[in-house]
């Protein structure tokens, strides 16, 4: 239970901290992340997993369009109790689902689309440095990971302050391999990732 306690604690704090944020700031926070993720990518070509952003959350808008301006395929996810995702076509084609998260209207890939998945970029509230990952509580990305493909890194998108050095876990948590913040890519202790 003090777990689960620290969890929420940390919730509500990481939750009040982006709340103070000036858009202006998530304008800025944004465009230093998208970058070092761009830099990061910009020799490769292949199919991405990401999450259309929400306001108070990493903004993901801008670099869902760089992605698949440089020729990325990008999978977003199809927010219902079942993993399912669908590919990125256009902003056109995007609907208000869940919490007023935009999904596509394209077709439904299921949950097993994962697995084309090259790099998988998921969001958080906070992120340790030995890979551990607290999320927003539904616990959708622990229900949707087990279906990626083994070589796929796992990579949070954060803010430099939300990176400690271990959040709280329960047994079915998934590490990340990675944490991406305004002010760098950092691999973290869960493996090597190769070439990233």
């Amino acid at each position: 239970m003090h777990r689960d306690r620290f969890k929420e604690e940390l919730r509500v704090e990481t939750l009040a901290a982006r709340a103070r944020m000036s858009p202006s700031d998530w304008e800025k926070s944004d465009a230093a992340r998208d970058s070092h993720i761009l830099d990061r990518l910009a020799a490769r070509k292949g199919t991405v997993a990401l999450y259309s952003s929400r306001p108070g959350e990493p903004g993901t808008h801008a670099l869902i369009d760089a992605l698949a301006a440089s020729g990325w395929a990008v999978l977003l996810p199809v927010l219902r109790r079942r993993v399912d995702w669908a590919l990125f076509d256009s902003w056109a084609a995007m609907q208000p689902a869940w919490a007023g998260i935009e999904e596509p209207t394209g077709a439904r890939l299921g949950p097993d689309a994962l697995d084309a998945a090259d790099l998988i970029l998921v969001p958080c509230l906070a992120i340790g440095r030995d890979g551990s990952r607290l999320g927003t509580g539904g616990g959708w990305y622990d229900r949707a990971l087990p279906h990626r493909h083994s070589g796929a890194p796992v990579v949070a998108l954060a803010r430099a302050a939300e990176v400690l050095d271990t959040v709280p876990t329960l047994p079915h948590d998934i590490p990340v391999d990675a944490v991406v913040t305004e002010t760098e890519w950092v691999n973290l202790a869960t493996r090597t990732i190769m070439d990233w």
